[in-house]
């Protein structure tokens, strides 16, 4: 009974399995983050130089990692068909941007030009700055996955018609893609990149051809149930 309880359970959360991602992406972004620490190349343009320090802007830029991690939850308890798809397009671009940093490793020093303060957000931005390196940047991945949590959000059936929602999470995603480069953690061409692996992404992980191959996926599945079920019924 233990044996059959235990492998009901699994069955019914097997999709979080797919979870077992981080185990791959936070070692490799560990060793590119030990690693790739002076020889790299230097990411900059013009319109940075232009964009003032704000401090005050780590407050959204903190908040990406709740925000990504409810995205997660929301859709794996109430909607797992966009659970699918969100866990298809956020793994599919943050493994694209392990394997650009690794084939060409990137960095900046704008954070040379900052005099930090004594102010709360300031001390904010010193502990964050001596804990995460300045490489390792583009396609953003803070930028990537905000527009990841907001599409499945937005997306998901109980919310779709939800405005606020929609407005909240819309305001929150543009935050936080506004404090990468206001805290100088991202170049705008990194911002730029992220937005175009998203652009590119978003056909294949939400359109017609994969929700057919789920559908197609879900019939087999069901077949194959009531073939069990049923293998040992006369007719």
């Amino acid at each position: 009974m233990r044996t059959h309880n235990l492998k009901d359970f699994i069955y019914k959360n097997r999709y979080l399995l797919l979870q077992a991602y981080w185990l791959i992406y936070l070692p490799w972004f560990a060793y590119l983050e030990n690693h790739v620490t002076k020889h790299f190349h230097v990411i900059h343009m013009e319109l940075d130089d232009a964009i003032p320090f704000v401090s005050a802007f780590c407050i959204p830029y903190f908040l990406w990692f709740g925000y990504v991690a409810v995205a997660f939850c929301y859709t794996y308890l109430h909607d797992q068909q966009e659970y699918l798809r969100s866990c298809a397009f956020l793994f599919t671009g943050m493994t694209i941007f392990l394997i650009v940093s690794t084939v060409y490793p990137n960095g900046h020093y704008m954070r040379y030009g900052v005099t930090l303060g004594s102010g709360i957000f300031d001390q904010i931005v010193r502990w964050l700055w001596s804990t995460d390196t300045a490489t390792n940047l583009f396609p953003s991945i803070h930028v990537f996955n905000s527009i990841g949590a907001h599409i499945a959000l937005t997306r998901s059936e109980n919310l779709r018609d939800n405005k606020l929602v929609k407005y909240g999470s819309f305001t929150l995603m543009c935050s936080i893609i506004l404090a990468t480069v206001f805290i100088k953690q991202h170049s705008v061409f990194d911002v730029m990149t992220a937005l175009l692996m998203a652009l590119v992404l978003y056909p294949i992980a939400y359109g017609k051809a994969p929700e057919n191959a789920m559908e197609r996926f879900r019939n087999y599945r069901e077949t194959r149930r009531l073939r069990r079920k049923y293998k040992d019924v006369q007719w």
